[in-house]
């Protein structure tokens, strides 16, 4: 009977809509986003709850080092500052270390870079495979070629063959330049991290003012002093 019950077509029953009246507070919220609702409203209840219990029961001779290490800013509380966390070896050894990464990754795209472009400069400069015939008349033409079928379908095959070839090309020659793109990029990181690496280490120097640098650059310009070596 189940089976037959659910052969016979029943009407679809949809929920009902906001009425017209009501179209200005949105869309009529449904049990399902009610029962949502209610349920991050109780977490959050419960959570101050918690929070309101742990005051009540803090036990006021409680000290940790935090309390004189942090700030309350406009009644935020800001968290410790991490600059000083690291010692200037410690802080050193992590440049060196991102330097090392970057330099690597330089190496693999201009190893990508090279391999691609001989990839490609052998594609330009392979010769033709096409086979030019010549005939002295139409008699002596005749023989040299197919049906009209043949020659037909031996036409489209070599259309969708080099079609396929050039969209692959001009999508290596996309990727070229893309990689080409990276690795300018990379080495502009790898110039600047060198730049804060030597500015980290031991020595007095000083920023150079415009008037001093004789090869005008965007980039700041530092100079060390000399300093006699034992």
């Amino acid at each position: 009977m189940s089976s037959l019950r659910n052969a016979i077509s029943r009407r679809a029953h949809k929920e009902r809509a906001q009425p017209e009246s009501r179209k200005k507070f949105g869309l009529l919220e449904k049990h399902k986003d009610y029962v949502e609702r209610a349920k991050a409203y109780h977490k959050k209840e419960e959570t101050l709850r918690r929070l309101k219990e742990k005051a009540a029961f803090r036990n006021p001779d409680e000290f940790y080092f935090k309390m004189i290490k942090t700030r309350t800013v406009d009644g935020v509380h800001k968290l410790e500052s991490q600059a000083n966390k690291y010692t200037p070896e410690e802080l050193l050894l992590m440049k060196t270390q991102d330097i090392g990464y970057i330099l690597q990754k330089v190496q693999s795209e201009k190893k990508k870079i090279e391999k691609l472009t001989a990839t490609l400069h052998s594609l330009d400069n392979r010769p033709s495979s096409r086979h030019v015939y010549f005939a002295e008349d139409r008699f002596e033409l005749h023989p040299l070629f197919l049906s009209f079928h043949n020659i037909t379908f031996l036409l489209v095959e070599s259309y969708i063959l080099l079609s396929s070839m050039c969209r692959k090309t001009a999508a290596s020659y996309r990727e070229l330049e893309a990689r080409r793109n990276r690795v300018n990029e990379l080495e502009k990181i790898y110039t600047d991290m060198a730049m804060q690496k030597e500015l980290q280490k031991k020595g007095r120097k000083r920023k150079l003012r415009e008037d001093e640098i004789v090869c005008p650059t965007s980039k700041p310009v530092f100079k060390w002093r000399a300093e006699r070596k034992r």
